[in-house]
C-alpha cells in the first residue's frame, strides 16, 4: 500500500528555516522530519512512498538521491575520481517524487497522484506531523467501515490554562493546557492527519486550486463516507520553531514518543 506525504507548501510560519529548505526536511535530531514520518510508517510494514513536492522541491530530490553517501563511509580517490562505499547505511523505501506546483492546493497536490494508485486503498499525512499512532489499527478500523476515508483525530493541548472558578471568584482548580476545549467526549477533535483513502477520494477533488480540507472533507462527510479514527497518543505538528526545538528537545532526551522504531 503507498503512502501519500504532503511536501509541497511554503511552510511561512517556520520561516526562520524554511527560507531555506521545505518544512519536510527541517531537521529534528539531524534527520528531516520527512524521515521520522516515513520511519513511523516502515515500522508497521509500509515502505512504498510518493512524497508529493512543490516549493524547493530539488532539496527533497537530492536528499534522497545522495541518501546513500550522506548516511555511509565513503572513500574518494581523487586521482581517478572512484567512490568506494562502506558501510551503506539503507532504508527498504521506494520513493517516488512527484513535482505537483509551487502554488498548488493540498487537494490538487493529491490528484496529481491519481495515475500512482492504480485504483488501490493509500495512506495519505502532512510533511510536518508526528505521532506514535499505531498505522495497522488505523488501516484496521479503516476496513470496517468500508467507507471512502478515515481521518485520524486528535485533542491538541488548549493554548492557555483553564480555570474553574466558583463563588467570589475562588479559583477551585486550575489546568494547565487542556487538550480539548470541553470535557465533553466528542468535542475538541481536530484534524490529525494520518488519512487512509479509496480511489473515489479523487472524485471529490475538482482541480489545482482545489483545498482538500475544505470542499472535499464536507463533501465526503454529507455523503457519509468520512469517519474519524479517533487517536488518544502522542501527536505534535512541526508549525513553528517553538514546536521544532520542543521536537528536538524530545529527541535529544530519548523521550521522543514517535520514534516507534527505536523501541
Amino acid at each position: 500500500m503507498k503512502v501519500l506525504i504532503l511536501a509541497g507548501g511554503f511552510g511561512t510560519r517556520l520561516s526562520e528555516e524554511t527560507d531555506l529548505k521545505p518544512k519536510p526536511m527541517v531537521e529534528i535530531g539531524g534527520r528531516p522530519i520527512l524521515w521520522h514520518i516515513m520511519k513511523i510508517y516502515s515500522y508497521y510494514g509500509f515502505n512504498e512512498f510518493i512524497i508529493l513536492t512543490g516549493y524547493k522541491s530539488h532539496i527533497i530530490k537530492d536528499y534522497f538521491i545522495n541518501y546513500y553517501t550522506r548516511y555511509s563511509d565513503i572513500t574518494i580517490d581523487m586521482r581517478d575520481n572512484s567512490l568506494e562505499i562502506h558501510k551503506i547505511y539503507h532504508e527498504p523505501w521506494k520513493v517516488t517524487m512527484l513535482y505537483t506546483g509551487q502554488d498548488t492546493m493540498t487537494g490538487g497536490r493529491i490528484k496529481h497522484a491519481k495515475e500512482y494508485i492504480n485504483n488501490e486503498t493509500f495512506m495519505l499525512t502532512y510533511g510536518d506531523g508526528v505521532a506514535n499512532i499505531n498505522i495497522k489499527e488505523l488501516l484496521r478500523f479503516h476496513k470496517s467501515h468500508k467507507k471512502a476515508i478515515t481521518m485520524t483525530s486528535i485533542q491538541p493541548e488548549g493554548k492557555f490554562g483553564v480555570l474553574n472558578i466558583g463563588e467570589n471568584n475562588k479559583i477551585i482548580n486550575f489546568t494547565e493546557k487542556p487538550k480539548g476545549d470541553s470535557n465533553d467526549y466528542n468535542m475538541g477533535w481536530v484534524n490529525g492527519g494520518f488519512f487512509v483513502c479509496e480511489p473515489k477520494v479523487f472524485d471529490y477533488i475538482d482541480n489545482e486550486l482545489t483545498i482538500f480540507e475544505q470542499e472535499p472533507l464536507k463533501n465526503l462527510a454529507k455523503d457519509g463516507e468520512l469517519y474519524s479514527y479517533q487517536h488518544h497518543g502522542f501527536w505534535k505538528c512541526m508549525d513553528t520553531l517553538r514546536d521544532k526545538n520542543e521536537l528536538c528537545k524530545m529527541w535529544i532526551e530519548n523521550s521522543a514518543p514517535w520514534a516507534v522504531w527505536k523501541a
